[in-house]
């Protein structure tokens, strides 16, 4: 993209304050995980660093779980417009029901890691085993806990139009993007 997309407008502000409101109603506490606080000081949230430099996306979880301070941590990337607050409350109630660790999508592309549910109690120790043991894979770590996958049959339920799961890594993703954002209310 040539520009940090957090801090790249959509719909007139940046994409990060998109995500950040969107989320705000069902969230105890927000965290903003970057190495860039400077950047990100008018969201007015709490910020953290990596924990576990150069470690890519399985240290940026690890730093979300690790700087949380509520039981449940619900990871939403910065990159999604249409983050999803009835995701993570209907997430929230599974964990609860079936005792999982980790409540995530798989959809045609693989796994969501960047918009799930974690148990931080339980998921913290196991990413710090797989950092500690030189594991890149940001699910590296799932079998040492409860994993409750959403196949795309029941994420349908959770997520009806479907958008949720949609990041954006070119101008153009953008471009659709707001077109879809001004049609979809959710």
């Amino acid at each position: 993209m040539g520009e940090d997309k957090a801090l790249k407008p959509f719909l007139g502000r940046p994409l990060i304050q998109r995500v950040v409101e969107r989320l705000a109603p069902i969230a105890s506490e927000m965290i903003v995980t970057t190495n860039q606080p400077a950047e990100y000081g008018f969201l007015n949230l709490r910020l953290a660093a990596d924990l576990k430099l150069g470690r890519g996306a399985l240290g940026g979880l690890y730093t979300a779980i690790a700087s949380a301070t509520y039981p449940f941590v619900a990871v939403a990337a910065c990159d999604m417009p249409f983050a999803s607050k009835n995701f993570f409350e209907s997430a929230s109630r599974l964990m609860v029901k079936e005792e999982a660790d980790v409540v995530i999508a798989k959809t045609e592309e693989g796994y969501e890691p960047m918009h799930a549910l974690y148990r931080r109690e339980t998921c913290l120790p196991a990413i710090e085993a797989a950092i500690e043991a030189d594991q890149w894979k940001v699910i590296a770590w799932f079998p040492q806990v409860k994993v409750r996958i959403l196949m795309p049959d029941e994420l349908k339920v959770f997520d009806p139009p479907g958008l949720c799961f949609w990041n954006l890594n070119t101008p153009e993703e953008f471009i659709q993007a707001e077109e879809k954002a001004k049609q979809v209310t959710h």
